[in-house]
C-alpha cells in the first residue's frame, strides 16, 4: 500500500511538473531575443512604412522599440495589413500588434488585449470648405454622398453599420487615401479621431477634422496579442509605467500634436 501510495504521488508530480515547467511566449521572446511586433505601416501617425527604405515611424514604433528594450530583446517588425491583420495573427506570424489597433469583441474573441493607452471614436474629415455640410450621420447618410473608407478594418465596418443610403468607396492604399479625400474623389472619411486630427494638420487648410472632440461613438486603442498571461502582464506593467513616468504623454506630444 505505501508503495502505491508512493507510485500514486509521484504519479501526481510528473503529471504537474509539465504544467508548472512549460515555457510562457514571454519566456520564448526572452529566449529568441526578439519580439516580433505585427504593423500594418500604413496608419500614421502610429504606424509608417517608408517604401524607399523599408524602416517604420510612428508613435507605435516608438513604443514598440521601448517594450523591446524593457525586455531586453531587439524588435522586428512583420508587415501585416487590415484586412488580414486576424488571418496573420491567428497564424502566429508575431508576438504583438502594435499601429493604432482598436480594440474589438471580435479581436478579444482571440486574444488579449493590454489596458488602453489612447481613448477615442470615429469623427469624420473632409475638405475644409465641406465642413459645415457633415455634422452629424443624418447629413453624412444621403444617396449623394460618398463616404470613402480604407478595407477591412474599424472604419469600414463603422461605415457599414452605421450608414443606409451614402455610397461607401473602398480605396485600398490607407496611405494615399486622404489624398484622395482632398483631390475630390470622395466627400468625406470617418474614421479615428486621432487620425482625423493628424490628417488636418498634414493637409493643413485642405482637410479639416469635424467634431473631433466629440466623436460619433467609443473606442480605445491597445496592443493585441495572443493568449499568454505572463506576456500580457508583463505589457501592462510596462505600459501602466510609461504612463506614470511620462514617456507616453512624451510620445503623444511628439506625434499627435
Amino acid at each position: 500500500m505505501r508503495r502505491i501510495g508512493l507510485a500514486a504521488l509521484g504519479a501526481l508530480i510528473l503529471s504537474a511538473a509539465p504544467a508548472d515547467a512549460q515555457s510562457s511566449r514571454l519566456d520564448d521572446i526572452i529566449a529568441r531575443g526578439v519580439l516580433k511586433v505585427g504593423t500594418t505601416g500604413d496608419y500614421r501617425p502610429f504606424t509608417a512604412r517608408d517604401l524607399a527604405s523599408g524602416g517604420y515611424s510612428g508613435l507605435d514604433i516608438d513604443l514598440a522599440q521601448s517594450l523591446a528594450a524593457a525586455l531586453g530583446v531587439q524588435v522586428e517588425f512583420v508587415a501585416t495589413s487590415w484586412p488580414n491583420l486576424a488571418k496573420d495573427f491567428d497564424a502566429d506570424k508575431f508576438d504583438i500588434a502594435m499601429g493604432g489597433v482598436s480594440i474589438t469583441l471580435e479581436r478579444a474573441k482571440k486574444g488579449f488585449f493590454s489596458i488602453p493607452y489612447l481613448r477615442e471614436g470615429k469623427a469624420p474629415i473632409a475638405r475644409c470648405a465641406d465642413r459645415d455640410k457633415y455634422q452629424t450621420l443624418a447629413e453624412i447618410d444621403r444617396p449623394d454622398v460618398t463616404v470613402i473608407a480604407n478595407p477591412g478594418g474599424t472604419n469600414e465596418k463603422f461605415d457599414r453599420a452605421r450608414l443606409r443610403q451614402a455610397r461607401i468607396a473602398i480605396y485600398p492604399d490607407n496611405a494615399t487615401i486622404f489624398d484622395q479625400l482632398a483631390a475630390g474623389k470622395a466627400d468625406l472619411m470617418i474614421t479615428d479621431a486621432s487620425e482625423a486630427r493628424y490628417q488636418q494638420k498634414l493637409h493643413q487648410g485642405a482637410l479639416c477634422a469635424i467634431h473631433p472632440d466629440k466623436p460619433f461613438d467609443f473606442a480605445e486603442k491597445a496592443y493585441w496579442m495572443p493568449r499568454d498571461e505572463p506576456l500580457k502582464a508583463f505589457v501592462d506593467q510596462w505600459l501602466h509605467m510609461a504612463i506614470e513616468n511620462g514617456t507616453l504623454a512624451a510620445e503623444t506630444a511628439k506625434w499627435l500634436e
